[in-house]
């Protein structure tokens, strides 16, 4: 019978896809009896041994006790060489990150593990670009999920077998009426207008009827749920039970695939971004992100809103390193508008570069980066969208030297930190195609089964293309995953903060109004404060 502390072990290795043979287990317990490890310290220590094999080149998932030995060496060398490098600078660290640049990585079944797409990405995609983005997204959750506790085996007979969920296939309910399965899987509905599940396999109709609360989160047309329920003989599936899958959180997924660039901009290790976070906590605490949203340039209030912020910002020498304004830079759709509303569209953006241009003092150091909303004229109309055309934009370009038109959504790259900005109207779009599930909340529950959902989904917009139309060649621009350091949710919808998963998610609010609100990141902290 296994003891705590080998259970501990066990279970560390297990959550890295790594399984350990007697003589592997008992050369950690040595190490932790050596160290003098408490038991409350063991699952750390062994966390620290477990992320460094995984990153080893030749690991393999039965763990081998010769690199285990390499890694426990190298481990205690580390320390000896503690000098410190010149000072961070913020702006060689610093990566704006187009969604059309970002590299296209796949999830390969038979391999496990992500495969770089040697197709070229292209707008229009490919017969089977809408078949891979729905895959892409239903593998990566299955794979998380099958690396949780709850759902993965360990390789030393146990009674944590016991308490193991098993996952079970469209296929494998056929014939076998009157049975529990549990299931994940994309809810849509069929030709006939009923709620369904569809996996890899195949799909099964589902019967909410007797369903008393879902799990927390919202459910929509297009999100991938777990779904619990008996098997009936007329074939559909009485839903006892559904939930959200498990979020994953980023250092777990970047110790396993910390060597994929997801981003385009070079890859790091853990052990390079802990330095990194320690670091910019303790020579960065000074450097601020403003996001704006709703910068309506139609609206005369918005310019002396701008004003007083950049003034606030002279008079207090706190000029922020990077200003992200969002979306929508119009009050009123003019994508069918007249040429003079064009004209004074173009006009708008020429003022707001005059405006910025006159505070030299913060065009030296911030960098300005432009996100377009639903409302702004891009050269598309789909998820991810283009930047503002740039026929608009010249005279930003021109007199700002750190400007930034991107897309919607992009991505800030911030030494070991990732920040996603989507300016989207979210919460609305989610509630108006919630499927038969529907939550009965409302208020701070209503934004935190919003946040949960999209982390939880690992994906920006958890509908159907139906709903919110996307470039599938692009969709992985709308990845969460790896889970980012925070997540900006630009939206109509009121300004909140919250964190999840370790994940910082927050929502600045409308620029437009008598409070001129935005919201205020520090790296440093991680967190957001109203502006």
């Amino acid at each position: 019978m296994i003891n705590g502390r080998q259970r501990t072990i066990i279970k560390v290795f297990r959550k890295y896809s790594h399984s350990l043979g007697p003589e592997a287990l008992q050369f950690l317990e040595e190490i932790l009896d050596r160290h003098e490890i408490k038991d409350e310290d063991v699952e750390f220590s062994i966390e620290t041994i477990a992320r460094e094999y995984n990153k080893q080149d030749d690991a393999v998932m039965k763990v081998s006790l010769d690199i285990l030995r390499r890694v426990y060496d190298s481990l205690q060398d580390q320390g000896a060489d503690d000098t410190e490098s010149e000072l961070l600078d913020p702006d060689s660290h610093l990566y704006v990150i187009d969604a059309f640049e970002m590299p296209l990585w796949n999830w390969s079944h038979e391999r496990g593990t992500f495969e770089r797409s040697p197709i070229p990405s292209t707008i229009s995609g490919t017969a089977e670009s809408r078949i891979n983005a729905i895959r892409n997204r239903l593998f990566i959750i299955r794979q998380s999920i099958l690396r949780n506790e709850h759902f993965s085996p360990s390789t030393i007979p146990s009674r944590d077998r016991e308490h193991l969920v098993t996952l079970k296939s469209s296929k494998q309910l056929l014939g076998r009426a009157g049975e529990r399965f549990l299931l994940l899987g994309m809810l849509v509905h069929n030709n006939e207008g009923t709620l369904c599940l569809e996996d890899a396999d195949g799909s099964v109709a589902l019967d909410v009827s007797k369903l008393d609360e879902p799990g927390e989160g919202l459910y929509t047309e297009g999100c991938i749920a777990l779904v619990e329920g008996e098997y009936t003989k007329d074939g559909t599936l009485e839903v006892i039970a559904i939930g959200q899958p498990p979020c994953e959180d980023r250092e777990t997924t970047r110790s396993i695939y910390g060597h994929i660039d997801f981003l385009g901009k070079g890859s790091t290790t853990l052990l390079e971004d802990n330095q990194y976070v320690r670091r910019v906590r303790e020579e960065l605490s000074d450097v601020y992100f403003f996001f704006l949203s709703d910068v309506w340039l139609d609206n005369p209030g918005t310019f002396v809103g701008l004003q007083k912020m950049f003034d606030n910002c002279i008079e207090n020498s706190f000029i922020p390193r990077v200003i992200v304004m969002c979306g929508n830079f119009t009050s009123r759709s003019i994508a069918q508008g007249s040429a003079r509303d064009i004209q004074r569209y173009h006009e708008n953006f020429d003022t707001l570069a005059q405006l910025i241009a006159s505070y030299p003092q913060i065009t030296r150091i911030t960098h300005f980066v432009f996100v377009p909303g639903p409302l702004d004229l891009t050269s598309n109309a789909t998820l991810p969208r283009r930047s503002i055309l740039s026929s608009f934009t010249s005279q930003l370009k021109a007199k700002i030297p750190k400007v930034h038109l991107t897309t919607n959504p992009c991505r800030l790259k911030f030494f070991a930190q990732e920040i996603v900005v989507f300016r989207e109207d979210t919460m609305a779009r989610m509630l108006r195609n919630t499927a038969e599930v529907k939550p009965n909340v409302s208020g701070e529950d209503l934004r935190r089964y919003l946040v949960q959902t999209l982390l939880d989904q690992s994906h920006l917009t958890p509908l159907t293309s139906q709903i919110q139309p996307v470039s599938f060649d692009f969709d992985h621009s709308l990845r969460l995953y790896p889970l980012p350091t925070a997540v900006v949710v630009a939206d109509r919808y009121e300004k909140y903060k919250l964190t999840y998963s370790g994940c910082h998610v927050f929502n600045p609010g409308s620029f437009v109004g008598s409070s001129f609100t935005f919201s205020t990141y520090c790296p440093a902290e991680g967190s957001s404060e109203e502006g």
